[in-house]
């Protein structure tokens, strides 16, 4: 890389700077795992648009389905940031593995009563506020996938952990390993093609998660026996209320960040046209989550890197690397060929919802940018220990996003999809600027 040679020529007062090859090995296994998982969207609704009924299945998997099992799981999704910044000794991994499993047992009995008790009908009719024949349609759904919360858990704690002792690359072979799973339940479910498009959605989503956690327990056990027990001890010792401290902040922000899934499925069922913008929102949404996958993994990146001298600057020139790059990749993607390309051939789609897709892709314009600086700003925050900040960042972006479906709703004359991505956009860009105010302290620190 161009940058290798100034950023290794480079030292500090305390040692050499880090370079932007130390960067890149630690981030390209990291990104590789989420673009990976990027593919599971688009594969989903390629064999979805394929099947029975493809409008109903895309919209009850991706508008209620997916919105309810995020929201279920939010609470652990930063498990993964806060073992690699946490996980530093025997005692704090030990400690760390007992919150895991007491947080995601009580998040898997709530999944079963939503899943298996009226408590789904009062969340997805009353609430959520969808198409009968849409409620219809996912609640074998949420069945099948009871224990996605418990292997996510799982797997991303011990992911942090193999981020920290530098097996990062082990992440990137998991997630292959969780696609390839979700693959065969795919191809069964195409074959047989009698089964629902949403049940063989869900299906290959909870085993692919699941393989992808036995697989992260097994990879991390030689680090747990040969490497953590050779960590000096931290100081001061890792405490439930120093942990609860940490996680809690985080852990509503994760919350607060997956509500917006079921608020932008209850404000696209209540505009004009409910279920073709809710089918193509799924298809949307894994487009938005490839785009975004480079920035996403630039965060265990700067919390793994940031306390290594000159970190800042080589962190800094890295995320214009990473956001030159996205853009790029989204410009290709907006292109008309390759549109009707991706939408019609690959996925599947009617004309009627790749034109739907298709006229409205340009909102999502901010979202590669907003993902890799959100990422840094926020390993910045986690660094500095100050986590409230971003659940306050989550706040301004539900904020702003409840403002714009609710203007959109009252209006009644504009359909639900640009309406749900011009929310999306306007919360990232206003969430990315309040983390940016918030880091500032901790930026100042580095630079001295």
């Amino acid at each position: 890389m161009a940058g290798e040679a100034p950023a290794d020529a480079h030292t500090t007062a305390a040692g050499p700077a880090l370079a932007m090859r130390t960067i890149f090995r630690t981030w390209w296994p990291l990104a590789a795992s989420w673009m990976l998982m990027s593919l599971d969207g688009p594969a989903i609704s390629a064999v979805l648009a394929r099947l029975q009924s493809p409008e109903l299945n895309l919209a009850a998997f991706g508008g209620l389905v997916l919105p309810l099992c995020f929201i279920i799981e939010a609470p652990i999704i930063m498990l993964l940031s806060a073992s690699t910044a946490l996980s530093r000794d025997t005692a704090s991994y030990q400690r760390m593995r007992r919150f895991m499993h007491g947080l995601s047992a009580g998040l898997t009995v709530l999944h079963a009563l939503v899943a298996f008790t009226p408590l789904y009908y009062v969340v997805a009719r009353d609430i959520i506020g969808a198409p009968e024949d849409v409620v219809a349609a996912g609640r074998l759904g949420m069945m099948l996938t009871l224990l996605w919360t418990w292997s996510i858990a799982y797997r991303r704690f011990n992911q942090g952990v193999l981020i920290r002792f530098g097996r990062a690359v082990n992440v990137g072979t998991g997630t292959l390993l969780r696609l390839g799973a979700e693959l065969g339940v795919l191809t069964a479910g195409y074959l047989i093609g009698s089964i629902a498009g949403a049940t063989v959605a869900a299906g290959a989503l909870a085993l692919g998660v699941l393989a992808e956690a036995v697989y992260a327990g097994c990879k991390v056990r030689p680090v747990l026996r040969h490497e953590l027990p050779l960590a000096a001890p931290v100081s001061p010792a890792l405490s439930w209320r120093s942990l609860l401290a940490f996680y809690i902040p985080l852990s509503l922000t994760s919350i607060l960040a997956f509500l917006s899934n079921p608020l932008v499925s209850a404000g696209l069922s209540r505009m004009p046209e409910p279920v073709q913008s809710l089918a193509v929102w799924t298809v949307v949404g894994s487009i938005s989550f490839l785009l975004r996958s480079f920035g996403i993994a630039f965060s265990e990146v700067v919390i793994a890197l940031v306390d290594r001298p000159g970190a800042l600057p080589a962190l800094r020139r890295f995320a214009i690397l990473l956001i030159t790059g996205s853009l790029g990749i989204f410009v290709i993607i907006i292109l008309p060929p390759l549109q009707r390309t991706w939408f019609q051939t690959l996925l599947g789609l009617s004309p009627r919802l790749a034109q739907l897709a298709g006229d409205y892709l340009w909102l999502m314009i901010p979202l590669p940018v907003t993902a890799v600086l959100q990422s840094l700003y926020q390993g910045l925050i986690m660094h500095g220990r100050h986590t409230g900040a971003i659940t306050e960042s989550v706040l301004v972006f539900l904020g702003a996003s409840v403002a714009v479906l609710a203007a959109g709703v009252l209006w009644g004359r504009l359909r639900g999809l640009p309406v749900g991505l011009a929310a999306l956009a306007l919360g990232e860009i206003l969430r990315t600027g309040w983390l940016w105010w918030r880091s500032r302290g901790v930026q100042r620190s580095l630079r001295l």
